[in-house]
């Protein structure tokens, strides 16, 4: 048997076989892109065998015929048809597009599967809030690390500017900030560097306008300047009062030792009205109590150092004194026992502050640099400390004129 009767003995036509397709590619490791089937003009149908017997001898015929012709065909012989295999693509001819002037057209990007998409939205600034907290627990774990190993610097006072930059400030600019909702005005009057004296008005019951005025310093001075205190001997008696008021810079109010502070270039602050000032009644709010002896400002005459009144409003709004129980003061040992509207009815929740609204101003500094040969002069002292009373309640009523709502915004 021939080969050619073989191929049309078969069922099919033998010389046609179907294209496969391309195997599937992967994309990134994932689920391979299922490739789409042939279409439909691609495929050729299946002959019957009487038909594929017919057209086997049909090409034989012509091929004897081929064979038996010349090279050269004649007028009777016919050429026969070429068959194109099926199974392959008519060649595409490549040409460049800058000879022919068209576009290069753009790759298509692979799609990507369903898996790598993220289910849930990442959200924006949480890696930065994360990091955020990472250093702030580093700083902690630092600081105590320091405090425990004791590498940390104190002064001959007992300051710790660690101790109060990293506790004290950040807890009082709560009430600073947030409570109390405090302005400032003048702080440009106060030095930036070398020594000066602070003077304000005192009162509110409890010395937190001292505390606030150290805040505002710290926050608002563009030097970051610490105010260091000068407070009375009862503070120092007192066991744990004492050494937290050492720590953030605090000492007692003598001469020796402001004119010590002044002198190697800090900024001190004093309260001459004392414990008249801060437990004086609501009724006498911002009228400011005697000066004492003037003895802040000899201490800074000695020195040489400007004088920088301050006025401070909203202190006296936030523990109200109705009635001051002296006898009960006396048996205390204090210099007075206040009753307001939320103590001692509430018990501890009465010494919680009630928000009332802050202005604190700083007035042009006095300089006392031409004046340090009349230290111990009476009369010029006197003068002097007169004179920064004046300026004090002066601004106390310009600011209570800025401020008609004592609890307003």
């Amino acid at each position: 048997m021939s080969q050619d009767e073989h191929h049309a003995a078969l069922p099919g036509h033998a010389d046609f076989t179907l294209p496969q397709p391309a195997p599937p590619k992967p994309v990134n490791g994932k689920r391979p892109i299922p490739m789409p089937d042939p279409p439909p003009a691609a495929r050729r149908p299946r002959r019957r065998p009487q038909a594929a017997a017919a057209a086997a001898a049909e090409k034989h015929e012509h091929h004897e015929a081929a064979e038996a012709g010349s090279d050269e065909p004649g007028e009777g012989t016919a050429t026969p048809p070429v068959r194109k295999p099926a199974n392959r693509r008519r060649p595409v001819a490549h040409t460049d597009p800058a000879e022919t002037g068209a576009e290069t057209p753009a790759t298509p990007e692979p799609t990507v599967p369903r898996e790598t998409v993220p289910s849930e939205p990442v959200v924006a600034g949480a890696a930065d809030a994360v990091d955020v907290w990472d250093q702030r627990v580093a700083r902690g774990l630092a600081f105590l690390r320091r405090r425990l190993a004791g590498a940390y610097e104190v002064d001959d006072f007992g300051f710790d500017p660690e101790l109060t930059d990293a506790v004290f400030h950040p807890m009082l600019r709560v009430l600073y900030r947030d409570w109390f909702r405090t302005e400032v005005f003048g702080v440009e009057h106060v030095p930036e560097t070398g020594g000066g004296l602070v003077v304000g008005n005192h009162s509110g019951t409890l010395a937190l306008d001292a505390l606030m005025l150290t805040t505002a310093l710290r926050d608002k001075h563009p030097g970051d300047r610490h105010l260091r205190l000068l407070g009375a001997d009862l503070v120092f008696r007192m066991p744990v009062l004492s050494e937290l008021a050492r720590k953030a810079g605090a000492t007692v109010a003598c001469n020796p030792d402001a004119e010590r502070l002044m002198s190697s270039g800090e900024l001190v602050g004093v309260f001459p009205e004392g414990f008249k000032g801060i437990g004086k009644r609501y009724a006498e709010r911002y009228k400011l109590q005697r000066f004492g002896r003037g003895g802040f400002v000899s201490a800074a005459l000695r020195t040489g150092t400007p004088i920088v009144p301050v006025a401070i409003v909203g202190a006296e709004e936030i523990y109200p004194i109705l009635a001051d129980l002296k006898p009960l003061a006396r048996l205390l040992g204090i210099p007075y026992f206040p009753v307001t509207p939320t103590f001692p009815w509430l018990g501890p929740l009465g010494l919680v502050p009630l928000p009332s609204k802050w202005l604190i101003e700083f007035c042009p500094p006095i300089p006392t640099a031409h004046l340090t040969e009349y230290a111990d002069d009476p009369m010029v002292v006197f003068n002097l400390a007169d004179q920064v009373r004046e300026t004090i309640q002066a601004t106390l009523y310009s600011l209570l004129e800025k401020r008609p709502d004592p609890f307003g915004r």
